[in-house]
């Protein structure tokens, strides 16, 4: 399903090859027929947000929004589980439905990393498709309001997520609910997380003994691009 591509490009870390293929992208967003003309306009304005800029320029606000904190963390079980054990057994459980249905990853990436999950539903049929977006609704949701509170453009990828979704959770109280949270991507808050973690490094049943990570490697796009541009 092109347009599930189409979203992982956007809200994957932006690398050189968003710049190449930008004209490419826009062609696809365009064109494709799942996209609302609202939800088209959304993510013209993403993709025009993210390279008419220079791609350091915008790497550096990206880390800054989705690495700082967790509130908009990119890693889907870290809402659901946090630190706990149990986020590393749903990581494994979804590695093994990736490696039975042949979508092969480098081992140094998080299976949770959103926009690996949607490369790997836009190789799968549309049934399966809304059945996953479905059951993350609530995820969704609450990352859509959170970009919604700070003005973010990418909200716009979440959006068209949740239009594939069977049920979507009442947006009202969500942003109530986050337009009471406090910031999470302060100094202080950073630091409070760093001395949370730094309680567990000595070491991580589920991973072996060593503590487990929670971003994904920023040296390289976690996606592939192909020979298409997408």
């Amino acid at each position: 399903m092109l347009e599930l591509k189409i979203l992982s490009r956007l809200l994957d870390y932006p690398s050189e090859e968003l710049w190449e293929n930008a004209q490419l992208v826009r062609d696809h967003i365009q064109s494709a027929e799942s996209f609302s003309d609202a939800g088209k306009a959304a993510l013209l304005s993403l993709l025009d947000a993210i390279v008419d800029r220079d791609s350091i320029d915008a790497q550096e606000d990206y880390s800054a929004l989705f690495d700082r904190g967790r509130s908009v963390s990119l890693l889907l079980f870290e809402h659901v589980h946090g630190d706990s054990r149990a986020r590393g057994q749903a990581m494994v459980d979804l590695m093994s439905v990736y490696q039975r249905n042949g979508f092969e990853i480098n081992a140094r990436e998080l299976p949770d990393y959103i926009p690996l999950f949607l490369e790997y539903l836009s190789e799968r049929p549309f049934h399966e498709v809304t059945e996953w977006v479905s059951d993350a609704a609530p995820i969704l949701s609450l990352l859509k309001a959170r970009l919604e509170k700070r003005e973010s453009p990418y909200q716009a990828v979440f959006d068209t997520l949740l239009g594939w979704a069977t049920e979507v959770p009442d947006l009202a109280p969500l942003r109530d609910t986050v337009a009471r949270e406090q910031p999470d991507d302060t100094p202080e808050a950073l630091d409070k997380i760093w001395e949370e973690e730094a309680v567990s490094f000595g070491g991580d049943a589920v991973n072996g003994g060593c503590p487990t990570p929670q971003r994904p490697v920023r040296e390289v796009s976690s996606v592939k691009w192909v020979n298409e541009g997408i």
